[in-house]
Formats: structure tokens, C-alpha cells, sequence
């Protein structure tokens, strides 16, 4: 099974990246600080891919983005064949975005596709391992082998479909997921999953999908994003611990850019002590 990985990412640009982490947001960073940290996280989100090694590797930029300056970045950091294509988002929402970059890898299920499977990750999750990439990828063709997967497959639109259906996910901290992938043959779509009239959470929202269709899924372990002030202060102590247990397992990526930077700046993470008394 041919498996494309899709890194969902914003080209770094100053005032565009990671503002809720910003002092004009309530954060800590200034704007410059935020796009520095959000391009390191990107970087290392792309080592771990390419380390994975379990599929060919393309990155959906945004629209507005400077193509040029993502080319610029991943070439001077992994050479100019590391990633096999970066292609340009024109969805109008989060849920036409993602959509957008699984339709121009399955290209309908037709022959023209570019892989029989995708997985989509976020640019801003630093602490993504190999190994959970992986798994994710094993899981998903074992999934999609099962006679169940198969029968799933067959009430699509597809003509004699070559493998079966299959979901793979993980979890976030706020109800949602940062690693998702499917079959070219998986009756799901990203309608509705990010902007729904009842606020139902994202992960509740393919749950159900899930569950409507009879699709089969498999979980892999959390994959933590960095959006606000307290993910951040979150992933500082992960990272000293990733140092720590990289010393003892080889299988262990440090995010080494997100590490150099925030060392760079200076940022520590502090215990809150509260004094109970009678």
C-alpha cells in the first residue's frame, strides 16, 4: 500500500504564525519570536517524517503563503528531494483545507492517484515521533486488509476498490487530533468536522462519521499541538524528559531546532507552590 504523509502547515511569516502564544494575545512571545518557534517546530516535524520513512513526504502550504520561502527552508535544512511536493491549499475553511490536500493525493480513487493511503500532521507538533508515524501507517494497513474493511470499501462509489477502508487517528489535549489517516477507499470526508452548528468537538465529529459508515479505526498515542500560552509551558518539561530518555533509547527524535530555540530565548517552565494551611 502506497502511503503519502502530508504535513498540514503555514509558511513562517512574521505576524502569521502561532499569534495565540504572542503578548498581543496574552502570550509571551513577541511576533518574531512566534514565527522563529513555529518554523523550528516545522522543521522538526519534517525530520520526523523523513526518519518515519514509511512514506513519501509532501507538505500542503497555505495560500497566501511564500512558496518560495517554504521551498528555501526545507531544502537548505533536508536537500531539494526530501519532500516530494509542496502544493498550495485552496480550501475556504480548516475542513475544505484538509480535504483539499487528501482529494489532490487520492485524485477520486482513479488510477492517477498519487497513494493508496494518506496521513495528514500538523506543522506544530514538535514532539511527533517516528515510531508513532509508524504505527500509524501499520495500523492503518492492517485495518485495511481485515474482511470488514473490505466489506466498508465496497459500499462506496469505487469500482472494485484494491484494499479496504481504515481510519487511523490520534488524540489531542482539547478534543481533537493531530495525526489522521485513511484509505483511498474510506467513505469519509471533513465535512462538518472543524465547523459544525451543534459545537461538537472534532474528534467526537469523526466518531461519528466513523460509526455512521461502520469504518474501521485504530488509535495511536496523543500527539500534542502548540497553540496557547499553556502548551507551551506544557511542552517544556516533555522536551527536557525527551532529552533525558533519548540517552537510553535510540528510537527516541529530539525536536532539536524547537529545543536549540527555546533554550536560545530563555524560557523555563516554573511549578506553582501553594501553601495550604489551617
Amino acid at each position: 500500500m502506497r502511503t503519502a504523509i502530508v504535513i498540514f502547515a503555514k509558511v513562517p511569516n512574521t505576524g502569521d504564525n502561532k499569534t495565540r502564544l504572542t503578548t498581543k494575545r496574552g502570550g509571551i512571545l513577541t511576533l518574531e519570536e512566534a514565527k522563529d518557534f513555529y518554523e523550528a517546530s516545522l522543521l522538526d516535524v519534517i525530520d520526523s517524517c523523513l526518519t518515519a520513512n514509511c512514506g513519501d513526504i509532501y507538505i500542503c502550504q497555505n495560500l497566501s503563503g511564500n512558496k518560495d520561502y517554504m521551498n528555501h527552508i526545507v531544502a537548505s535544512s533536508f536537500g531539494n528531494r526530501a519532500v516530494k511536493e509542496i502544493f498550495t491549499d485552496e480550501g475556504c475553511s480548516f475542513d475544505q483545507g484538509m480535504q483539499y490536500a487528501v482529494d489532490y493525493i487520492f485524485k477520486g480513487g482513479s488510477d492517477q492517484r498519487l497513494a493508496d493511503s494518506v496521513f495528514i500532521v500538523g506543522g506544530d507538533t514538535p514532539t511527533l515521533q517516528p515510531a508513532t508515524l509508524r504505527e500509524a501507517v501499520q495500523k492503518l494497513k492492517q485495518l485495511a486488509s481485515s474482511p470488514r474493511a473490505l466489506a466498508c470499501a465496497q459500499r462506496t462509489n469505487l469500482l472494485k476498490p484494491a484494499i479496504g477502508a481504515g481510519l487511523v487517528e490520534s488524540v489531542d489535549q482539547e478534543g481533537g487530533f493531530n495525526l489522521i489517516g485513511y484509505t483511498y477507499a474510506t467513505p469519509f470526508s471533513f465535512n462538518g468536522v472543524f465547523y459544525n452548528e451543534n459545537g461538537i468537538t472534532a474528534l467526537d465529529m469523526i466518531a461519528y462519521k466513523v460509526a455512521e459508515q461502520q469504518i474501521p479505526i485504530g488509535l495511536v498515542e496523543m500527539i500534542p499541538d502548540i497553540d496557547l500560552p499553556a502548551d507551551l509551558a506544557s511542552l517544556l518539561p516533555v522536551l527536557n524528559t525527551l532529552k533525558l530518555v533519548q540517552q537510553c533509547d535510540a528510537t527516541v527524535v529530539l525536536p532539536k531546532r524547537t529545543i536549540h530555540y527555546l533554550e536560545e530565548i530563555g524560557l523555563q517552565t516554573t511549578a506553582h507552590v501553594s501553601t495550604i494551611t489551617d
